[in-house]
């Protein structure tokens, strides 16, 4: 009997298999599948929250086209600035190194161009970066973001991220 109640455990916890109930939930408002399908607009933005938020900067490579440029402009020298995959990769894991937290929030889409091949969205967000509990910044802005793939099936990526944020 002993031997019936120790397989009934072990074939219950196995059946379970992936359920941990010691294990926490994802944070409410992620995305179900990490990777998203890419093939969609919408899913670039859930991929992109998510990479803040787990600070995964492969996730985050994976959005950008290999010919990428960041730009944003410097309100005290009055010009735009601007640079290119490599740099932008190199500076988001200093972010994601340096953070303890990052709560990226994607707010309405102000504007949409979109055909079968780029797109240019327009977007709000809000990012809090906690570095620790007495350091933490708030940003408040828009993205423009150019989105481009080969055909229309392919995935989009991220072509260009113009910063319209004041910080």
């Amino acid at each position: 009997m002993k031997y019936f109640a120790l397989f009934s455990s072990v074939f219950f916890i196995v059946l379970c298999g992936s359920c941990n109930p010691f294990a926490p939930s994802l944070e409410e408002g992620l995305s179900e599948n990490i990777y998203s399908d890419l093939t969609k607009t919408e899913n670039i933005f859930h991929t992109f929250r998510n990479a803040y938020t787990f600070k995964d900067t492969t996730m985050y490579a994976s959005l950008l086209s290999d010919n990428f440029t960041f730009v944003y402009r410097d309100y005290d020298n009055g010009v735009d600035v601007s640079w290119g995959r490599d740099d932008e990769i190199r500076s988001t894991h200093g972010l994601f190194s340096n953070a303890q937290q990052l709560n990226l929030v994607w707010n309405a889409v102000i504007s949409q161009n979109l055909d079968s091949t780029s797109a240019t969205i327009l977007r709000a967000f809000n990012l809090t970066i906690t570095f620790n509990p007495s350091d933490i910044i708030r940003i408040d802005g828009y993205a423009n973001i150019k989105l481009r793939r080969a055909t229309k099936k392919s995935y989009w990526k991220i072509a260009q991220w113009r910063d319209e944020s004041n910080f």
